[in-house]
């Protein structure tokens, strides 16, 4: 297993894990936290531990099937082994969350104020207005005691 820094986007520095049949990579700055690589496959995801991901721990199906699961898109993966990519949803979808933020899916092409542009598959993006990450969702909504129907 191997642990490589990436170049300084904008607020944080993304991560990649690797072995021999799947890299995994972690951005930070739009981690939502939303639980669902630890509580899905704890061996591999050990958001306590560094590193925090050990892909060696699990075949390379499994930690796609968990990694295309992530919400927010923090997490994404690239099969070493010839293994299937994640797949681009035909159609876009978008699904709010209870007092949080929009999940979206799809071929996405995000533009921020910046200018700079977030290619991705999967993204969690604000709602409440409160987030210092925006358009994504920085939880920010939890802090605003945001509410919605």
């Amino acid at each position: 297993m191997q642990e490589r820094r990436e170049a300084r986007t904008r607020r944080s520095v993304s991560r990649r894990y690797e072995n021999a049949s799947i890299e995994v990579r972690w951005e930070p700055e739009y981690c939502i936290h939303a639980t669902t690589c630890w509580r899905s496959l704890p061996e591999v995801f050990r958001p306590r531990e560094v590193p925090w991901v050990l892909p060696d721990k699990a075949n390379a199906d499994e930690i796609a099937w968990v990694v295309a699961a992530c919400p927010s898109g923090a997490l994404s993966f690239r099969r070493l082994d010839g293994g299937p990519e994640e797949p681009v949803p035909d159609a876009t979808s978008l699904e709010p969350q209870k007092d949080g933020p929009l999940h979206v899916r799809g071929r996405l092409r995000i533009t921020m104020a910046d200018g700079s542009v977030r290619e991705a598959i999967r993204a969690a993006l604000c709602r409440c207005g409160q987030s210092g990450n925006k358009p994504f969702c920085d939880l920010s909504h939890t802090r605003a005691g945001f509410k919605s129907d």
